[in-house]
């Protein structure tokens, strides 16, 4: 890493008592960080905001924790930053949900132009005295009320009822903040509904966005809402925001420490394959008013038409001969590549790396109706199949924080610490689901519904996988350190990948139902009407670039 400092991945001691919690483990990925190519400003450790300077911290000192409430009624436990670098001040604390190990960060500022200043003053939000639950002592929640044109970043957490020292905590300039909203829910008092807990991410979010995450968190009172948030995030206004992204040598590196292992379910008939693959194998463009002349399409997909909007004006389709329909369909693993695309979020202290993974055909869904499994005939098949997961890396020091998995017209992330590894490598694992092929971090089967009635995503290990970083292509790179990255044509095709279904959903699932006995049909009947559009499968989806999240986060 050059003249880079390496900062301290491990938390400090985080015993919380007799009783063993998932928190008192701290997680650590299976491997060392590799050493990073050098170049730019990516895993420096420090970063420059524009006149604030902002390191992430992962070592703490317990403040109070809960051992009741949600989630899991197992509490949270409340951290403060320990060994803050000289120079550097706490901007406010940490806290997360006693049921998983400590895996956490908070950033610590240091001072230019006056870009931090002592809090006037102290609110006490709320108090734990009045909780019968099984708690450290009695917490108290405040809320600094910082000078004028500074904002709060974070809260202090304390065991006195005394106000902090004006000295613990530091209010941030207010052109150097930005807004911010509730991300996940961290604790709630199983006996206080009107008190609660969540961590916090920028409010406006994208390749373009500048809102910074602190890695602090917001306490409620009554409920609260999104625009009643009394803390702010940080804001990224270095007029070369993006220093700190990583270069094309780094990005390789990353791609090598991290990238998945899919995983394909032993029964699946439709696999992946390259684009070109696809292309080179039969499938053609439509052009609407002259159906009756499709064209073969070049292998890059040179001649389909280029940018535009998503207008129905052209769409691709399978061969028309039935015996090379039925073949490409099937996909051909051997040729399949990974698709990635390179971009900042929040403020260009992250990277997100997303990968694409293209399936010529999406096959058809089963529904779980009480004990009975529905094949549900056609309904969910459609041509052009385009998935992800996204990779969000830290630009502070190149660790893995969190992985998005693409799930229909949805998706969740998963904390890394919730990730299943390959051995004793930092590279983790998806599952692609039967048919469908939404990606999900554990085998097994996860209902779309309820659990006793919905369609079936069923996912397990086999020997049909695919190596991420074996064969891959970085399509889009999008801040000026990713300008030698050239996409391929295809990526700006806008149209989309499948033609119309002309068959009729609703007859299909009445066809389904006749079969249920009269209780099963009903609730059948009820979670066809309450089943996003996405699962039947009428149309072929856009490519990757039309998708909201191209531009702006997951969700």
């Amino acid at each position: 890493m050059g003249n880079c400092i390496t900062l301290s991945s491990t938390a400090g001691d985080a015993s919380i008592g007799s009783k063993a919690l998932p928190i008192e483990t701290t997680f650590k990925l299976p491997a060392p960080l590799p050493t990073w190519p050098p170049g730019s400003g990516f895993g420096c450790g420090v970063i420059d905001l524009g006149g604030l300077k902002v390191r992430r911290l992962s070592t703490f000192k317990k403040v109070w924790a809960a051992y009741e409430g949600d989630p899991d009624n197992l509490g949270a436990t409340f951290f403060e930053p320990s060994a803050i670098p000289n120079g550097f001040f706490m901007l406010g604390g940490y806290s997360q949900p006693n049921n998983k190990p400590l895996n956490g960060w908070v950033l610590v500022a240091k001072d230019g132009a006056e870009a931090l200043k002592r809090p006037t003053d102290y609110t006490l939000l709320w108090s734990s005295e009045s909780l019968k639950i099984k708690q450290d002592g009695v917490s108290y929640f405040w809320l600094p009320v910082p000078p004028e044109g500074y904002r709060p970043v974070g809260l202090v957490v304390t065991v006195s009822p005394e106000k902090p020292s004006m000295d613990r905590i530091r209010c941030v300039r207010s052109d150097l903040t930005d807004q911010c909203e509730v991300d996940t829910s961290i604790w709630g008092p199983t006996d206080s509904a009107k008190f609660s807990v969540s961590s916090l991410r920028p409010q406006n979010r994208g390749t373009q966005a500048l809102g910074v995450s602190v890695g602090t968190f917001v306490a409620q009172v009554n409920g609260g809402n999104g625009s009643s948030i009394p803390i702010s995030c940080l804001k990224n206004n270095s007029p070369n925001y993006t220093s700190c992204m990583p270069n094309m040598s780094q990005v390789g590196a990353l791609v090598r420490a991290y990238s998945p292992l899919y995983y394909f379910h032993p029964k699946e008939k439709y696999l992946p394959s390259s684009v070109s693959w696809f292309f080179s194998n039969g499938a053609l463009l439509y052009k609407k008013g002259e159906e009756s002349k499709p064209v073969p399409i070049e292998p890059m997909g040179l001649n389909l038409p280029q940018g535009g909007s998503n207008d129905g004006a052209y769409w691709l389709d399978l061969p028309v001969d039935e015996v090379d329909k039925e073949r490409v369909k099937k996909g051909d693993l051997p040729s399949s590549r990974a698709y990635f695309h390179i971009k900042p979020m929040y403020g260009a202290t992250f990277t997100d790396i997303a990968i694409w993974l293209f399936y010529p055909f999406n096959g058809p869904s089963t529904a779980k109706v009480g004990i009975i499994n529905v094949p549900l005939g056609k309904i969910g098949e459609h041509v052009g199949d385009w998935e992800h997961v996204t990779l969000r890396i830290s630009n502070f020091n190149g660790e893995l924080w969190r992985v998005f998995y693409a799930q229909h017209s949805g998706g969740t992330w998963v904390d890394v610490s919730e990730l299943e590894f390959q051995g004793t490598s930092n590279r983790f694992v998806a599952y692609s689901s039967l048919n469908g092929h939404a990606s999900y971090p554990k085998p097994g089967l996860v209902m779309q519904g309820t659990a006793t009635i919905g369609i079936r995503n069923d996912t397990s290990k086999s020997s049909l996988t695919m190596d991420t970083s074996a064969s891959y292509s970085i399509v889009a790179a999008d801040y000026p350190a990713g300008a030698s990255v050239s996409s391929p044509p295809w990526l700006n095709y806008m149209r989309k990948w499948g033609p119309k279904i002309s068959y009729d959903t609703a007859e299909e699932a009445r066809k389904v139902a006749s079969v249920l006995p009269g209780e099963l049909k009903s609730a059948f009947e009820s979670l066809m009407k309450s089943l996003p559009s996405e699962v039947f499968g009428e149309e072929g989806p856009t490519g990757p670039k039309v998708k909201s999240s191209w531009s702006g986060d997951e969700v």
